[in-house]
C-alpha cells in the first residue's frame, strides 16, 4: 500500500512539473515574440488552457510558415478556443470582473481573427482552400472555383477526389462511386479514409448492387467500423454460402490492395 502511495505521490509530481514546464515554456515563447499577440488572450486563467496553447504554438507555426494550410488549421484552433470561451464565460467567478472581461475579450479577439483569416483566404486558387470555404463556412464562390478544377491534375489526389465526390452525393449516385473509387486508387496505404469505404458500402446498397455493398461493408469492418449481427446482415443480402465466400475473398483482396497502397477499381467487379 506504501509504494502504490509512494507511486502515485510520484506521478502526480511528475504531471504537476510537466504542466508547470509547459506552461512556462509557453509564456517565454509569448514574451519572446510579441507577435503573437499573447496578450489578447485569456493567460493566466485556468480555463480554457489546453486550446489556448495549442493556438499560441501553432501561430508561432504559422509565423514561420504562414501556408493556407497552415492558416486553415489556425481557424479550427481559433474556433475551439471559442467555443472553450463561450462556455466559460457561463461560469460564475466571484468577485472576479477583470477575469470575466478578459474572457469577452479573447473571445472577441478569436472572432476577428477568424474574421481576418478568412479575407486572407478568400483570393486563393488552392483546391485545399477552396473546399475549406466552400463546406466549412458555405462560400458559393469557392465552390464554383473548385467544381472548375475537375478533371484537373490540382484535384487528382485521394482528399480533393473525396472532397468533390461529397459534392455529388446526391446529385450523382454513379459518379459519386467513380471518385470515391479514384479517391482510393490515389491513397498510398498509409492513411486509408474509412469514410471513403463507409459510403461505397452505403452507396452500392442504395442502388441495389448488394454484392459490391456487402464487399465494402466487409472492408470497412477491417477498419474498425461497427457492422450489425451476422444474421442481420444475412437477412439484408440473402446470398448463399457460396457467393458469402466469393465476396469475403474479394473483400479480403481489396483491403490487402488498400493497405499496399495498390487498389485498382477492377478488384471490385461489381
Amino acid at each position: 500500500m506504501n509504494y502504490i502511495k509512494i507511486l502515485l505521490l510520484a506521478t502526480s509530481t511528475l504531471l504537476v512539473s510537466g504542466c508547470f514546464e509547459s506552461r512556462k515554456n509557453t509564456e517565454q515563447l509569448c514574451q519572446d515574440n510579441p507577435a503573437l499577440r499573447c496578450e489578447k488572450l485569456n493567460m493566466d486563467d485556468g480555463q480554457c488552457r489546453v486550446p489556448r496553447t495549442d493556438l499560441i504554438w501553432h501561430r508561432f507555426d504559422v509565423m514561420k510558415n504562414p501556408s493556407e494550410a497552415n492558416k486553415v488549421v489556425e481557424y479550427k484552433l481559433l474556433m475551439e478556443y471559442r467555443k472553450c470561451l463561450e462556455l466559460a464565460s457561463q461560469i460564475q467567478t466571484i468577485d472576479q470582473s477583470e477575469l470575466r472581461q478578459k474572457r469577452f475579450n479573447a473571445l472577441v479577439h478569436a472572432g476577428n481573427e477568424q474574421e481576418r483569416i478568412v479575407m486572407e483566404l478568400r483570393s486563393s486558387q488552392q483546391p485545399q482552400t477552396l473546399y475549406f470555404l466552400w463546406s466549412q463556412l458555405g462560400d458559393t464562390h469557392a465552390q464554383r472555383a473548385f467544381l472548375q478544377m475537375e478533371g484537373s491534375p490540382k484535384l487528382d489526389t485521394p482528399e480533393m477526389q473525396y472532397a468533390l465526390a461529397t459534392f455529388y452525393t446526391n446529385r450523382d449516385k454513379a459518379k459519386t462511386i467513380k471518385l470515391l473509387i479514384r479517391s482510393l486508387e490515389l491513397s498510398d496505404g498509409k492513411q486509408v479514409n474509412v469514410e471513403a469505404v463507409k459510403s461505397l458500402a452505403s452507396i452500392y446498397y442504395n442502388v441495389q448492387n448488394k454484392e459490391a455493398a456487402y464487399i465494402w461493408t466487409q472492408v470497412a469492418a477491417e477498419y474498425g467500423v461497427q457492422l450489425a449481427p451476422k444474421q442481420q446482415l444475412q437477412l439484408l443480402y440473402g446470398f448463399n454460402d457460396t457467393k458469402y465466400e466469393e465476396l469475403d475473398d474479394m473483400a479480403s483482396q481489396v483491403e490487402s490492395a488498400l493497405k499496399s497502397g495498390t487498389f485498382k477499381a477492377s478488384l471490385v467487379p461489381y
